[in-house]
């Protein structure tokens, strides 16, 4: 944290959280038009998305990981098995969240 002030300033650790917590939104809306299901309520800057049971998740995680567009890493919420999405990095732009998007749906169709 102390980096990010002293880099960013407060007023750019601000608009960084903004903007990241809005990234999480558009992940979480963009995965559920394509047929995802979101397991959390999106209001900070992480996704929980299930696909399918369980099995298959751990395949779309498997997928992305070895893909390498994106990292996302397997938990649990709601008692099933899901993909964490953390948007959490002052260099994530809104392109990088299209491209991520397009690669999770890539691989969860499959």
């Amino acid at each position: 944290m102390w980096a990010a002030l002293r880099t960013l300033g407060a007023g750019g650790v601000a608009e960084m959280i903004e903007r990241n917590c809005a990234q999480a939104l558009r992940f979480a809306a963009r995965l559920a038009a394509g047929g995802a299901d979101i397991l959390n309520d999106v209001g900070l800057n992480q996704v929980l998305v299930a696909f399918g049971d369980a099995g298959r998740t751990r395949r779309v995680i498997e997928g992305v990981q070895a893909d390498g567009t994106c990292w996302a890493g397997i938990t649990v919420g709601q008692g099933r098995t899901a993909m964490r999405i953390s948007v959490s990095s002052w260099a994530t732009t809104d392109a990088d969240v299209e491209r991520s998007v397009e690669a999770i749906l890539r691989v969860a169709r499959r």
